[in-house]
């Protein structure tokens, strides 16, 4: 279907400007001038761009054709493939194939997503190698990611959320929930103190206390700890266990993209969801990913949005 950049480059006009070109400097609709170089030049401005420019693709060094294969077996791949694996696949160097996977897994993440509502269970889960003779649970040093997932009546999972964190410390979850959950929503817990002050947020506050229950934690609050067994599991399957805590919130942003499209029948459909995702995703430079993404970044790319 893409056997040349030229069938590549025409894929991502019809993306990124369905009804049209629209000059990114004088926002003018126009057919533009097809000059060399993929390069388009606007008949009204005479502003030169081309359709990678401001983009994840924007003066890659890599075949467009090799961005798209990377691309297909990403969605494509029931579980998603290793860095490792990619090389493998794509024949590129190493460096290539786990920079392309980190790009692409900031693209993943739509800036201005819609919040969970309805009713939304949230805890933590460890996540980690195997350590023997330390702490047990949140006092442990794993790795905490803190888990938003919405249920459905009478049963069923919607939507989820996850955010890695430094401790379970309400200065981290209280703004993880008002950033995913919308404002009224029941948001149902266990016993942890960290959540006590939802109701001063505006929501609705629903306690379950592990130890006077009857019922086993993965009973009383299923949503999360079947996700949390899920993501376990992933990345024990897919990346051997093996993460840097650094980029962790990349792994759980591509098994938040995975889960959330888990009912769609088109692999096809997710490949375009993902290049519709990178063609407006703003421009990320290898440093930007290589000692950890700073996702704080979104949330400033939205204030100077609006």
């Amino acid at each position: 279907m893409f056997p040349n950049d030229e069938a590549c480059v025409s894929y991502l006009e019809q993306l990124r400007w369905p009804e049209g070109f629209v000059c990114p400097a004088c926002q003018m609709t126009a057919i533009p001038w097809r000059l060399t170089r993929d390069r388009l030049g606007c008949p009204n401005c005479r502003h030169q761009s081309s359709v990678s420019a401001g983009t994840i693709f924007d003066k890659t060094r890599t075949p467009l054709t090799t961005w798209f294969e990377a691309g297909w077996h990403v969605t494509t791949a029931k579980n998603g493939l290793a860095a490792k694996t990619l090389e493998r696949t794509l024949g590129t160097s190493y460096r290539v194939a786990w920079t392309m996977l980190q790009r692409y897994r900031v693209a993943m993440v739509r800036t201005k997503r819609e919040q969970l509502s309805g009713d939304v269970e949230v805890d933590e889960a460890l996540v980690g190698g195997v350590q023997k003779g330390g702490k047990r649970g949140r006092g442990s040093s794993k790795c905490i990611v803190v888990i938003a997932v919405e249920v459905k009546q009478p049963k069923g999972l919607g939507r989820l959320r996850m955010r890695h964190v430094s401790d379970a410390s309400s200065a981290n979850l209280l703004p993880f929930v008002c950033d995913v959950i919308v404002p009224g929503s029941v948001v149902l817990t266990d016993g942890w103190g960290g959540y006590n002050d939802l109701p001063d947020h505006g929501y609705t506050h629903k306690r379950t206390i592990m130890s006077s229950s009857d019922d086993p934690a993965h009973v009383s609050m299923p949503g999360v700890h079947r996700v949390s067994s899920l993501l376990k599991r992933w990345i024990l399957g897919t990346h051997q266990g093996s993460f840097v805590p650094t980029h962790l919130q990349s792994y759980l942003e591509e098994f938040t993209f995975r889960f959330n499209r888990r009912t769609s029948r088109s692999r096809g459909l997710l490949f375009r969801r993902l290049m519709e995702r990178a063609i407006v995703a703003r421009p990320i430079t290898e440093a930007d990913v290589t000692l950890g993404y700073d996702w704080s970044s979104l949330k400033q790319d939205d204030k100077r949005r609006s």
